[in-house]
């Protein structure tokens, strides 16, 4: 009688995780040594994920405590990794637990390249392991009994927290396995299971009989709704539905049994008969209808003693008036399980291998206030070189220092001889003339590796395109043009930033030219420079003059102002403050972190001093240029007006603004550059994660390609491919339609395939003979060809709607670069004014996958006919 049911193991393929993690470790953490700590957990991730899904585990506390662990370590990794398809991509494949496929090979599967799919094909291996372990345990004994109890609990809850989370955790319809409806009644099977076992151990204890009862009529109760829950369904082997509905007679009767013991302490003896007729009715139901799935032999004849006795003791003593069925009290309830919340960890030996690991949320959040300082700094900056570029700009315009030292009107100015020293030192005009050279290369090579990224898409694209028109409804995946969307978007950024550049690098050389002979002459020697600039009389009448020195006195603080500025500028690169651990305290604190207002507090606490002398900077500067302008229309008024002195003095704000552009071109074309270079390094990345997306589209590809021509092959024509347009295959499997009554399964071992026809023509395959019990009761043996008569109130299973050949990779969604560490473009480069970007890392290698195509399965051996020629499209 105590056959229980338990849930075959799900398969899954072998998946290599150590290659992408290391992968991404080396992308977002610079340090080597960190680098190689992460590394070696990755490859101890892999290796762990070999020991729990890559091999037959025992049913044995020792190997469900190995899948626990591994669950535990995806749990730990799930807010530290951004899996998906565009950034940690991962495929996982795994096999539905109670598809068996069909004589030509292959079974219904689904593959995902997300984490919560292979979080929960791992949890339901741990529930139907651990529901393999509990039917093993020996229920003579207390351990037995408590450690059944035990497992039947958890992996009620390990079924619950897949039903409550699987349609959250999957992008796409699951396999029927993990559907809410099957795991939603294993997960009350289990429970019943659990009820049943404590119902044994009262038994056993020999509690009060009245509890006992109420022990059996809940166990019936949480048989009955699973029954309810399954009948209509076919989603569990055919075999579970004639098991649950005996276990809920079979509880029934043992309520009825010990509440009639009961009755009979009470002096109720027509209670107790009525109650025992019940008992014999259910169990005679059982006997009749599920004598292959239970024995009820010794239930039987305990409760047919109990009522001849009974009978025999009413007739001649007591003569109490037997009640109707429908007048009987109701047996009361009394549950003593729950499913076990999953609450992780859920292993006790379990250590965190990337435990020094940043979360993804705290490199996020460092990401944001990175650029949200860098965003503050280049303000700040851009507000002072604005301000120099201002002063520069008012001083030329007034010929000044150098106005002041032409007293003799016939040698170079000191400050004009200053500037062209300098610009001899960078090089002079060959310097700006290599840059400029250099631009055009630079342009080129990004463009070219952009153009590249953006042909991979568009091939590949190509390739779906022709595919999803040859084989029509068949091409079951996500059109590549959709998927692609957010790439080809960033591609469009990435051209619209080419062409601001080029515009920018257009109103440089244009500036150039328009300087480009003021500054050769500033490159030339003492004695070329003197001779180009006119001479004019002397003003040695000013020599000495008050306004001369007031000037002298403005021009020397503004000198101190700048060069304040350009140690402020020094300071405000070089602070630096690691916020990791402050958002770190926040999310063990808070559970989240609340970005935006604690950066906003640090970045004022570490720059505002930095900031309230920068405005104190710019507030200086425009009261001196304010004395310096008055100062000046004085010092105009006291010189000598004439044509030579005008001349002259316009030949010298010309050489003092050309030092002023030459500055500011070699910096703007050395920020071109640098941008060039640091956008290349961008673009690569970006055409690595084009190439890797490709690569999985292409192995999706060539899976799907190869499960097409198996499903064509199964066919009862299958025509050469490419298939005519009309044939297509249905949404719903091909099953035949289930029995409306509960057909016996065969009583063999769990897990064992049916063999061919032993010579055509074949045979029916009824679906009792054709597939073997995933899920079916421990300790069944061989059934009759004939079905048991139907349940009460049962009706037929619906036809089973999972698909019938092997599903491929998805990618039904390509979200944009969610959990990505954001990398601000460089800045500076005025009048570029590219402006910041924030650009999401990409994956580095490039793949490239074989071009053979796919060739049908093998024929399989023993199959009495002949296999069909196969005939390669051309």
């Amino acid at each position: 009688m105590t056959n229980f049911i338990s849930v075959q193991l799900k398969k899954a393929s072998e998946v290599d995780l150590a290659k992408p993690l290391c992968k991404f470790i080396q992308q977002s953490y610079p340090g080597a040594e960190a680098q190689a700590e992460h590394c070696r957990a990755a490859e101890e991730l892999s290796r762990l994920r070999k020991s729990a899904l890559g091999r037959p585990l025992d049913k044995h506390e020792s190997a469900l405590e190995t899948l626990l662990r591994y669950y535990d370590q995806l749990c730990s990794i799930e807010p530290k990794f951004p899996f998906s398809e565009n950034q940690v991509c991962v495929t996982f494949t795994w096999k539905d637990a109670f598809d068996k496929g069909s004589l030509f090979g292959g079974s219904a599967k689904l593959a995902l390249a997300s984490l919560g799919y292979e979080k929960t094909c791992v949890l339901f291996n741990c529930g139907a392991l651990a529901s393999q372990i509990a039917a093993e345990q020996n229920l003579e004994n207390d351990e037995g009994l408590k450690a059944a109890a035990k497992h039947y609990q958890f992996a009620s809850g390990a079924f619950q927290h897949i039903k409550d989370t699987v349609l959250s955790a999957l992008n796409r319809e699951p396999t029927v396995d993990i559907s809410p409806d099957t795991v939603g009644t294993l997960s009350l099977i289990m429970l019943a299971q659990a009820q049943e076992v404590f119902f044994l151990k009262a038994t056993r204890d020999k509690m009060k009989d009245g509890i006992i009862a109420k022990l059996a009529n809940q166990a019936a109760d949480y048989y009955g709704d699973a029954y309810k829950q399954c009948q209509y369904k076919d989603t569990l082997p055919k075999e579970v539905f004639p098991v649950l509905a005996a276990k809920h007679c079979i509880m029934q009767a043992n309520a009825e049994y010990h509440q009639s013991i009961l009755a009979k302490q009470q002096k109720k003896f027509g209670e107790e008969i009525g109650r025992l007729q019940h008992a014999a009715d259910l169990v005679k139901t059982v006997a009749s209808r599920y004598d292959e799935y239970i024995n009820v032999k010794d239930l039987v004849d305990k409760i047919n003693r109990a009522l001849a006795a009974a009978k025999k003791d009413n007739d001649f003593i007591y003569h109490d008036r037997v009640p109707d069925l429908k007048d009987l009290e109701s047996i009361g309830k009394a549950s003593l399980v729950k499913s076990t919340p999953v609450v992780v960890p859920l292993s006790q030996k379990f250590t965190d291998l990337f435990e020094k690991m940043v979360p993804l949320q705290v490199q996020q959040s460092v990401s944001v206030y990175n650029q949200r300082k860098a965003d503050l700094v280049n303000r700040s900056i851009a507000q002072m070189r604005e301000a120099t570029n201002l002063a520069n700009g008012v001083l030329a315009s007034l010929n000044l220092p150098a106005a002041i030292e032409d007293v003799s009107g016939d040698t170079v100015p000191q400050s004009i001889l200053n500037k062209s020293k300098s610009v001899i030192e960078q090089g002079g005009i060959q310097t700006v003339d290599q840059l400029i050279k250099d631009l055009p290369e630079l342009l080129q090579r990004n463009k070219e590796i952009l153009d590249e990224s953006l042909r991979l898409l568009d091939e590949e694209e190509a390739t779906d395109n022709d595919l999803r028109t040859k084989f029509k409804e068949r091409w079951q995946r996500t059109p590549s043009n959709e998927l692609y969307k957010p790439l080809r978007a960033e591609g469009a950024n990435y051209h619209n930033i080419l062409n601001k550049a080029m515009q920018a690098d257009g109103q440089v050389k244009e500036r150039y030219q328009t300087h480009r002979d003021t500054i050769a002459l500033l490159c030339k020697p003492e004695a070329e420079l003197n001779a180009a600039i006119p001479s004019a009389n002397p003003a040695k009448t000013l020599q000495g003059n008050e306004v001369v020195n007031v000037l002298r006195t403005l021009l020397t603080s503004l000198d101190e102002v700048k060069k304040e500025r350009e140690q402020l500028e020094n300071d405000l690169k070089s602070v630096n403050f690691d916020m990791t651990s402050k958002f770190l305290t926040a999310l063990a604190q808070d559970g989240a972190i609340n970005e935006e207002a604690i950066s906003v507090t640090e970045l004022d606490r570490i720059y505002g001093s930095y900031t309230q002398k920068v405005q104190e900077s710019l507030k200086k500067q425009e009261e001196l240029l304010k004395n310096i302008q008055n100062a000046y229309q004085d010092f105009s008024k006291m010189k000598q007006s004439n044509n030579e002195s005008n001349l002259r003095e316009e030949v010298l704000k010309n050489l003092a603004v050309a030092n002023d552009n030459f500055v500011e071109l070699v910096a703007n074309l050395k920020e071109g550059t640098k941008f060039y270079n640091e956008l290349t390094e961008i673009l690569l990345k970006f055409q690595n994660k084009c190439s890797d997306i490709i690569f999985a589209r292409k192995t999706e590809r060539d899976e799907l390609l190869k499960d097409l021509q198996q499903s064509i092959a199964r066919e009862p024509s299958a025509p050469s491919i490419p298939l005519p347009t009309y044939q297509t295959t249905p949404a719903a499997g091909n099953k035949p339609a289930a029995s409306p009554t509960p057909t016996p399964a065969p009583r063999t071992m769990v897990g064992t395939k049916p063999q061919p026809p032993a010579r055509p023509p074949p045979p029916v395959i009824s679906a009792a003979s054709s597939s073997s019990s995933a899920l079916a009761p421990s300790g069944s043996a061989a059934a009759p060809a004939a079905a048991p008569a139907p349940t009460p109130g049962a009706s037929a299973p619906a036809a089973s709607t999972a698909p019938s050949q092997a599903q491929g990779p998805p990618y039904p969604t390509y979200p944009g670069y969610p959990g990505y560490c954001q990398m601000p473009m460089p800045m500076g480069y005025n009048p570029y004014m590219y402006g910041q970007y924030n650009l999401p890392y990409a994956p580095s290698p490039v793949y490239q996958t074989p071009g053979q195509p796919p060739y049908p399965p093998p024929q399989q051996p023993g199959y009495p006919f002949p296999q069909q020629p196969y005939y390669h499209q051309q």
